[in-house]
């Protein structure tokens, strides 16, 4: 039951529209102002800064919290997660070291069906965001370290160009090198046990969020895309 619950429940709970929601309960719809986006960097332009970083930190829970849950009940004996949580016995799926690889797929399973939630929600007609804050959310549950890599890749592009799209894009392509990466300094590929399900996870949600991008992309190459820039203090004589 675990093996199709966890997924279901990521979807769910992924395709709730929080940007959405914050902006309507600021009379606003949030489709019909800025990029149309209904993700956090829209909300943050549109609706202001305090609610833009709360639509942030609630669409990557709905990342976060399905994935944390799958990696407690679908428990791989060789494994131990990094965050445990006492579930009832009854409700955790043991998994030998021998079928390790169901286990991560049942993993990885959830982790997409959280992401695909988010950008394809059934309650916005199957539109939603560009998945960046909520495949954060995943990786912060899957690899924590490779995802502080690849939020030190994002704000050295951030910083240097203003572009949000720009950082977010070149942070979606590094994402399935950041993985090998860490599957190489770990030793995994060396000796076979590599998690290769999660590397074509990143390699499928990089190459996701670039195509979600390419409206960014296109306005990039023509030069009209929206730069974030500080805004002058005034003075007063």
């Amino acid at each position: 039951m675990q093996l199709w619950l966890c997924p279901l429940i990521a979807f769910l709970l992924g395709s709730i529209p929080f940007g959405l929601l914050i902006a309507k309960a600021k009379g606003i719809n949030i489709r019909e102002h800025g990029s149309g986006n209904i993700g956090a960097t829209n909300v943050l332009r549109v609706v202001g800064k305090k609610y833009g970083i709360t639509c942030l930190l609630l669409d990557a829970l709905k990342g976060f919290i399905p994935v944390l849950i799958a990696i407690n009940v679908i428990r791989i004996s060789s494994h131990s997660p990094l965050m445990t949580f006492d579930f009832p016995e009854g409700w955790i799926l043991h998994i030998p070291a021998a079928e390790a690889l169901k286990g991560q797929i049942a993993h990885i399973l959830t982790a997409l069906a959280a992401v695909l939630g988010h950008n394809y929600s059934p309650w916005v007609g199957f539109r939603g965001g560009k998945g960046i804050a909520t495949s954060a959310g995943v990786f912060l549950a899957l690899m924590p370290a490779g995802l502080g890599v690849l939020i030190i890749v994002f704000l050295i592009v951030f910083i240097t160009t203003r572009y949000v799209s720009l950082a977010s894009i070149v942070a979606a392509a590094a994402l399935p090198m950041v993985t090998l990466w860490g599957s190489w300094h770990h030793g995994r590929i060396q000796d076979g046990t590599w998690n290769k399900p999660l590397f074509v996870f990143t390699v499928v949600i990089g190459l996701l969020a670039i195509w979600k991008h390419r409206s960014n992309i296109q306005r990039l190459r023509e030069g009209t895309e929206n730069r974030f820039t500080r805004k002058a203090k005034s003075t007063h004589v």
